[in-house]
Formats: C-alpha cells, structure tokens, sequence
C-alpha cells in the first residue's frame, strides 16, 4: 500500500496530538503535526497527501492557510477542522476549495479515516489510468502497432512522425485491408491529444437519414423516436481526435454539413438552438480515390481540399516485400498466445507460398489465412498444404500485379499444381499444356 503524508495543522496540543496518534496507527501514515499555519506553509515542500486544517489559528485564519497551500499545491485534499458549526463558514470554505468541514468533536478521526480512504482509491486509480495510458502508448507506438521493414513501411512511418507534431488534418487512402484504422490509432496515440478521446465512425455504417444524428447529437424531441438529448461524435471526441472511415460514401448534402462544421470549429445539435465549440483533430480514410470521385461530381471538391491535409497513401501489402513473413510470424505468435496453444513455426514452404500469392484481401486477409493454418495444423509447423485461399478472391485481383507473361504462367501452374495436390498429369490437363512443359519448370526450379 502507497503510504500517505498526512499535515494536521492544530493549535490544540491535546486534540493535535490524539488525531496523530490515531492516524499514525496505520504504518502507511506519516503524519506530521504543526501548531502554526506558517508552520504548515513552510514545510509545503514535502507535498503532503492529505492537510487537516484548524480553522482558528494563532498567526492566521484557516481560510488563509488553505489558500496559500492551493496556490502551491492545487490538488491536495483541504479538510477543514473548526470548533464551531457555522453553515454559512463551511459553504464559502467548500466554495474556496475544501476538501470537506468537520465539527471539532469525538468523531472528526473517524471522519479523517474515511477521507483517508477514499483519497488511496483515488490515487489507486489515478495510478491505473497512468498504467492504461502507457500501456496504450506502447501499444501504439509505430513499430509496436504496425509491423514492417520495407520501404514502403519506412516512408510511412515517416510521413506518421510528421503527423503526431501538428494537429494537421490527415487523409488516409488505401485498399481495404491495409491497416487504415490503426495507422490513425497509432497517429493520435503518439500526439499531443494522446489523453483526450480517440472516436472512429464508419460513415458507410451508418443510414443516411441518421448520420447527422449521430455525427452531431441531437436534442430530446427533435424528431419521432428522440426520447432524450444524444451527443454526438464530434462532442464525444472534444480535445481529441474524430477518425472518419470510408469519407467517400458520405452523401452530399451530409458534406454540405460537414464542411461548414470544419470551417467554423463548431457545431448546433440537430433540433437545438446551442451553437456548440469543437476542438478536434480530424482523420479521414477512404479506399476510394476521391480525386475521381470529385472529377464525377460525388463528392465536393471544396470539402476535398478541406479533409486533405496530409496525405498518407497505405501501400497493399503485394508492394511490402518480405513484410507479408514478418506479419505472419506476428500473426501466429499472436494467435497461439490468445488461444494459449504451444508456439508454432512457418515452414520454408509455407513461406514461399505466402511470398508467390498477392494477398488482395491485404493484411486482414493474411491474418485470416495465418489463423486457418494455425487450427489445420497437428504439429508444432505450418506446412504448405495448411496455407489456403479464396481462390475467387484471388482470381478477381490477379492482374494487379502486373507481372511478366512467364511470371503469370508460373504462378497459374503453380496455383493449380496446390489446388490438385501435385499431380501433373491432371494438371497438365486441366491447363491444355503438355505435362513434359510442368516437370521441366519443376526440374529448373521455377515453380
């Protein structure tokens, strides 16, 4: 248990001396008596959890005393003690800051003990929020969140460090999968917002009759089914940061909106008349390229420029190189520690086979492929044969990659080679290839 510096200020030598006794009883308490207010001030520096304060004193008043120890130590608890029951007194002395107003009798070190013992849940909790925030921040630190050595990973993570230092508005594109949602987390974990709220709203999740609703709150009776006041997500991100995923699905006459809240930084509840002050830090995402979306006349092209800021543009994870093997490392340590199971490995094969495939479902789509592995594998190694995948999925992607015309055939006899379980003859078949072209590719070491 943390222990706690207790102040009694009193003048009473008797009463002083019983209130330390008493509190001194748990060893936790280190309880230092003074009889003088200036007494009190001088010692200030050994910041004190908790004073109990005379309100009759012999150099100063009470009220005097408890104002000089909040202008030194704004957040230590104030008890005052006085020997009479004034209403009148204890109002203004709650008013300037007092913790609480006790009455001089038998009871005030039962009273003390209670204060005592909500000022340590206070403190058990104010450590608790600490722990969380610096485990968040951890968390969220770029390499800690978001793995990855390639290049096109290391320029992202610069364009990132530019982004915690301002409060720049940030626009993220990339392919669905790729990690928009935590490339934003991670950007307001390591700003200067980091202790202010982090809101996410899918705009494509929500209809569009309540999207206003739910981005600007609305007031008790402002339309059929408002039973009570709703906040909404601009307020609840206030000093924090707003992310806006999929911002290309937005309607336009919810743009319309948005674009004046951005400019003028505040906003009025739907059905109410209070003009409400924001301050935020808004990211938006999208996988749409909203240049084009602009050139088509879907979206504004004053909010565009408005929302984007500073580009980041999240590479698909066909361009990242050798980073689809690290994230499988991840991935499966990851999992087998969630489902307390026995650490596995990634064979060379099976590697090799996450290395030829485009991954068009990006990372979510590597992470659901390491998972299936994970649970066909009986031993402690993921083979070749244990990594699947949506053969539809990959065939409507498969000219993304833009390979050579020998790359594709290599990789399409190779897919089918996996989908019949290494027989060439029937392969050679389905293909309309001579079998003599598939052993010659085996035998070269270009499948």
């Amino acid at each position: 248990m943390e222990s706690l510096r207790i102040f009694v200020v009193e003048d009473d030598a008797f009463f002083g001396e019983m209130l330390k006794y008493h509190l001194s009883l748990n060893q936790d308490n280190e309880v230092h008596l003074f009889k003088t207010g200036s007494d009190c001030i001088k010692n200030l520096y050994r910041m004190p959890s908790l004073v109990s304060l005379d309100y009759s004193l012999p150099d100063m008043s009470g009220l005097e005393v408890m104002r000089r120890i909040k202008k030194e130590l704004l957040d230590i608890p104030v008890v005052i003690v006085s020997g009479q029951e004034d209403v009148s007194t204890a109002v203004n002395l709650l008013r300037e800051g007092a913790y609480d107003y006790f009455v001089k009798d038998e009871d005030v070190k039962d009273r003390l003990w209670n204060v005592i013992k909500k000022i340590r849940e206070n403190l058990s909790l104010k450590r608790e929020i600490i722990q969380l925030k610096e485990e968040i921040g951890q968390k969220y630190e770029f390499r800690n969140s978001i793995k990855g050595t390639s290049t096109p990973m290391k320029q992202l993570f610069s364009l990132m460090e530019k982004a915690t230092r301002s409060n720049i508005t940030v626009s993220i594109s990339g392919e669905t999968g790729t990690g928009k949602e935590l490339v934003a987390k991670a950007i307001h974990y390591n700003s200067l917002r980091s202790n202010h709220p982090f809101v996410a709203v899918n705009v494509s999740a929500i209809p569009s009759e309540l999207i206003e609703s739910e981005m600007f709150g609305h007031e008790k009776g402002s339309f059929t089914g408002a039973i009570t006041r709703k906040i909404g997500k601009f307020e609840l991100a206030q000093n924090g940061t707003l992310f806006l995923d999929e911002i290309g699905e937005m309607d336009m006459h919810m743009q319309s909106k948005l674009l004046r809240v951005i400019q003028e930084r505040e906003l009025q509840r739907v059905g109410g008349n209070q003009t409400i002050k924001i301050d935020i830090r808004l990211i938006v995402a999208t996988n749409r390229n909203l240049t084009e979306e602009v050139q088509k006349g879907n979206f504004r092209e004053d909010l565009y420029y408005r929302l984007l800021g500073l580009p980041i543009e999240l590479p698909p994870l066909r361009d990242r190189g050798n980073d689809s093997i690290i994230l499988a490392k991840y991935f499966v340590d990851e999992f087998c520690q969630e489902n307390n199971i026995p650490k596995l490995q990634i064979s060379e094969a099976a590697q090799q086979k996450l290395m030829q495939y485009s991954f068009p479902g990006n990372v979510r789509e590597l992470k659901a492929v390491i998972e299936l592995a994970a649970v066909l594998t009986d031993h402690n190694t993921i083979e070749e044969k244990h990594i699947r995948y949506n053969s539809t999925n990959a065939s409507s992607h498969f000219l993304l990659e833009e390979n050579t015309l020998e790359e594709y055939t290599r990789k399409i006899i190779r897919f089918y080679l996996d989908k019949y379980n290494e027989n060439v003859v029937l392969v050679a078949k389905k293909l309309n290839i001579g079998k003599s072209t598939i052993y010659r590719m085996i035998k070269e070491n270009r499948l």
